[in-house]
């Protein structure tokens, strides 16, 4: 297990960002790691992870930003402690930066220690593809969007009661929409998620008994 990053040991340069995806390893003997022991599927660009629903990376390039883009399409990794989410407290919903899709809740947010905005479950299962990813030398499992095939981050083993999962996931793939304005951006109906109570939620997200690996 990787030791803790704190913001004055991150890098800097995005250059050294894009390297960071090495640190995040799953936990030895994890269900995660010895599923994977199968034949490796090709980790293709996040366009092509779903040919139905591709997008043009070309429109891409002036929507996003250029680290949205290079997460997104390339699945790069942002710098811990210095993205978007990690730190943020604030009700509301996370959505696929690219399209909107709604991809996890703030219900189901808590901190792991890594720097990254970590989630227990997402908002419909069905959003969200679970692959292989043999990359950097190491089996880990990607997380990606189901409609646009954005690249999104990594899932492991060792996140909080109710699931034990933690969906490792970067700031530059999602928008946050506050749960003051869900009704006038089109996501009323996603209303109810946040009526849990503030108990039932806290309890749900109880710190994980051992520090996570890093992504």
């Amino acid at each position: 297990m990787q030791p803790r990053l704190s913001p004055r040991h991150t890098p800097g340069p995005l250059s050294l960002a894009l390297r960071l995806g090495a640190l995040c390893l799953p936990l030895a003997g994890s269900p995660l790691l010895q599923a994977a022991d199968k034949p490796a599927a090709p980790s293709s660009p996040a366009t092509a992870s779903n040919p139905e629903s591709a997008v043009n990376k070309d429109e891409l390039r002036k929507k996003l930003t250029p680290l949205q883009f290079e997460v997104t399409c390339n699945a790069a990794t942002e710098p811990p402690f210095r993205n978007a989410y990690w730190d943020n407290h604030a009700v509301g919903l996370y959505v696929d930066v690219i399209d909107g899709e709604p991809l996890f809740a703030s219900n189901h947010k808590f901190d792991s220690g890594s720097g990254w905005p970590s989630f227990f479950k997402p908002v419909n299962k069905a959003s969200i593809i679970e692959k292989e990813d043999r990359t950097h030398g190491m089996v880990r499992v990607e997380v990606i969007s189901t409609k646009t095939g954005a690249h999104l981050g990594h899932l492991f083993p060792d996140g909080p009661r109710p699931t034990g999962m933690r969906y490792c996931i970067n700031s530059a793939s999602l928008k946050f929409i506050p749960v003051a304005d869900l009704e006038k951006a089109g996501y009323g109906k996603l209303l109810p998620l946040f009526e849990e109570s503030a108990s039932g939620a806290s309890k749900a997200a109880e710190a994980p008994a051992s520090k996570p690996a890093q992504k």
